[in-house]
């Protein structure tokens, strides 16, 4: 176990300690649920772009995406051709979901199924949305804070309930401006991380960019397409186009998550600005982190024997500490931290919002007032926090292999819970019911495909929603008369 010195300590206190009192500056003021949930619907569409693409990144994508490039049995570029998909499956969600947002003065996505279906059905969709995100949030911040105590020499328990604690305080007082603001300068500070790990890689080559391109070559690491048809293999052009873009209309379009920071845009124009070009962003970011993962490959195979290579997924965290120069550890340190604060404040702040206003409001029998409903909002996003954190400490009792078993539950629920949209927009006749049995039999075709074959996960989502829409419109057809409602 390894304990990195002062400069680098002092560099991620730095950090935490500033995340931390930009949500105490920014939650200053705030007067009612829409000012916290939200940032009362006026935020700048490309402060929402970043947030976006600052939420979807983690520390496994930081550290793992690396990883798939450097893998020396045919590791290259081929993940990009996901990012095709991911980008038209933005454009997708522009004109057929987002609309629907922007239609009142909506909270959350499900909103969208009470209006269509009822409540039974907008409460089954954020019940299975808060469920799934808090246990697979929990995971996460369970998963960075094993990154964390390898790399710093800490006990799990403290990386846990520091980064947990740390996050939870910006996000309580400052909400979705907090959020937001934070998520920018996370963005920026995991680009620099990678961008200096990068130039210090190609520093420590002697033949430097020469040497790299002449590897990259032989290797063929570069390689971008690979048109082979095959269920089983997730980086291919037909499961990158077409699992991409259902995965992009389940986790950008029907996921609270993501719909949040839409709603925040203020209108239909500036977040579908900060949807399209956040699609690019991401593309060139997986580029970046991919072409680290190259430069490692490099730099490993020349100084170390071939035997000796670390694992894929971790290649990257080794080299942070083993190689990189006083300082630019911290840096890169820091942006690991970045990368996991930023999904797990998302995580806290949509939660909140749809426990306050898919559930609380609902049961209650008198209208409560502005002020009442801010403190729930604050009061729900401790309580996320504490599930999160309580759920990664539970993590250390979990085989591995049980906790990716979990994530790629929580990963295709948006797939089934897509479904149950496409049955709102697409169908006219199909009833509440049926949509509930779409959905339930969705989730059912989903587990099986995921631990009873062979298939790739980029299908999951195109898989899920097609099996929940054919399942929920046939049952609709099949009992005509259950349709009266």
């Amino acid at each position: 176990m390894v304990s990195i010195g002062g400069i680098d300590t002092a560099i991620l206190l730095a950090y935490l300690l500033g995340v931390v009192a930009l949500g105490l500056w920014l939650g200053r003021g705030q007067r009612d649920l829409a000012d916290y949930l939200l940032g009362d619907r006026n935020l700048p569409w490309w402060a929402v772009l970043l947030s976006i693409v600052a939420t979807e990144t983690s520390t496994v994508t930081f550290l793992s995406v690396p990883g798939l490039a450097f893998n020396p049995e045919g590791g290259n570029f081929t993940f990009l051709q996901l990012a095709i998909g991911l980008i038209v499956g933005r454009f997708a969600v522009i004109f057929l979901l987002l609309p629907q947002y922007f239609r009142g003065d909506l909270f959350t996505a499900y909103e969208v199924l009470h209006r269509r279906f009822g409540g039974s059905t907008r409460q089954a969709a954020s019940l299975l949305f808060l469920v799934t995100r808090n246990l697979a949030d929990g995971l996460r911040l369970y998963l960075t804070a094993i990154v964390l105590q390898k790399l710093m020499g800490i006990d799990l328990a403290a990386a846990i309930l520091v980064m947990g604690m740390a996050t939870v305080l910006y996000t309580v007082f400052g909400g979705m401006r907090s959020v937001v603001w934070n998520d920018c300068i996370q963005f920026v500070i995991y680009i620099l991380g990678a961008i200096l790990a990068a130039w210090v890689i190609l520093d420590r080559l002697p033949g430097g960019w020469t040497q790299l391109a002449d590897f990259a070559q032989q290797h063929e690491k570069f390689r971008l397409l690979d048109f082979g048809f095959d269920f089983a293999r997730p980086y291919t052009f037909w499961s990158g186009l077409l699992g991409g873009v259902f995965l992009a209309l389940a986790t950008h379009g029907a996921d609270q998550m993501m719909v949040q920071r839409y709603l925040s845009a203020g209108s239909c124009q500036r977040a579908a600005l900060a949807l399209g070009i956040s699609g690019f962003v991401v593309a060139a970011q997986f580029a970046l982190f991919l072409f680290v993962g190259v430069a490692l490959a490099c730099f490993y195979q020349n100084y170390l024997a071939l035997p000796t290579l670390p694992k894929n997924d971790a290649a990257f965290a080794g080299f942070i500490v083993e190689y990189l120069p006083i300082g630019i550890t911290g840096i890169v340190l820091a942006a690991v931290l970045a990368a996991a604060m930023s999904t797990l404040a998302s995580s806290l702040n949509s939660s909140a919002a749809a426990a306050v206003n898919d559930f609380y409001v609902g049961w209650r029998k008198t209208e409560p007032s502005k002020r009442h409903l801010l403190w729930a909002g604050r009061i729900l996003t401790v309580v996320f926090g504490l599930i999160q954190i309580t759920v990664a400490i539970a993590g250390r009792h979990l085989a591995a292999s049980v906790v990716d078993s979990v994530l790629a539950i929580a990963s295709f629920t948006t797939g089934a819970v897509l479904g149950v949209f496409f049955l709102g927009i697409l169908t006219r006749g199909v009833p509440q019911w049926a949509a509930l049995v779409g959905l339930l039999g969705g989730l059912g075709v989903l587990t099986f495909v995921a631990f009873g074959t062979p298939i790739a996960w980029p299908w999951y989502a195109l898989i899920g929603s097609a099996s929940t829409f054919v399942l929920g419109w046939t049952a609709s057809l099949l009992f005509p008369s259950s349709s009266k409602e």
